[in-house]
């Protein structure tokens, strides 16, 4: 399939999705959020697909929604129209963070609203040094409409989160690693490589356990840690019969790279 807003490259078991509007910031109107829909079900669903990566053309990851295309909806709809704005990025954003493999976010510049709501998506952050983040939404008398409000605290807790969401203030890479949402601060000219490391060495594993592990960990956020726990009980039952279980325990007895199937 062609795309006009985003670049989707399946590279050695990675899907790379590249927001591709760099004279607009890589700000998402309704063609990208169709796109972006579309790249991740196409990720979801190839096997060869062990996890994605999402990342920014030019000098911004992405500035959140484009004002224009929301200004559309106001001038045309008035406050439904804006509404239908918000209906759309929040189907996006939840489309996004219910994809069922590890996803890396690699951040290469401004990421503000909906391009920190897309950050929050991913389960591994890698950002270039001169990145800025940050939720922006208070600068335009907005309320965030893809999760800043429910995910951000999640990560970094909620006085800090209250911070970026009251403030809008756009916050160096290297304080949101000290905070908890980056993992990696890079340099900038090296991102893309060290975000390909990572991605390579993922997936040489198991992308059945990948995906359960992932499973896992998000589930086990939203329940007691008493079903959490039971809840990897219930895990290992399906997991027990698993190919790619025998693999990697018979490749350990033999001293050799196993193989995984992703089954």
């Amino acid at each position: 399939m062609s795309y006009e807003t985003i670049i989707y490259e399946v590279r050695g078991g990675v899907a790379w999705v590249t927001l591709n509007r760099p004279d607009a910031l890589n700000a998402i109107n309704d063609t990208m959020m169709e796109e972006l829909r579309t790249a991740f079900d196409a990720a979801a669903a190839d096997d060869t697909v062990g996890l994605a990566v999402i990342t920014g053309s030019g000098r911004a990851f992405c500035a959140g929604a484009d004002l224009k295309f929301v200004l559309g909806g106001l001038e045309t709809e008035g406050a439904a129209g804006v509404q239908a704005v918000i209906n759309q990025a929040y189907k996006l954003f939840a489309h996004v963070g219910a994809f069922p493999k590890p996803l890396i976010g690699a951040i290469n510049g401004i990421a503000a609203a909906g391009g920190i709501e897309l950050t929050l998506c991913c389960d591994i952050v890698l950002a270039a040094e001169s990145a800025r983040l940050g939720d922006a939404h208070s600068n335009y008398g907005l309320l965030p409409g893809g999760g800043s409000s429910a995910r951000l605290p999640r990560k970094i807790g909620p006085a800090r989160a209250k911070y970026l969401l009251y403030s809008g203030d756009l916050i160096p890479a290297q304080t949101l690693c000290d905070w908890g949402l980056v993992h990696q601060v890079t340099a900038d000219d090296q991102l893309l490589a060290e975000t390909g490391k990572l991605a390579d060495k993922l997936a040489s594993k198991s992308a059945l356990v990948l995906r359960r592990m992932k499973w896992m960990v998000d589930e086990g956020l939203e329940v007691s840690i008493d079903t959490a726990l039971r809840n990897e009980v219930y895990a290992w039952d399906a997991h027990a019969g698993a190919e790619d279980l025998m693999e990697g325990l018979s490749a350990f007895r033999d001293k050799r790279t196993p193989e995984y199937k992703g089954r």
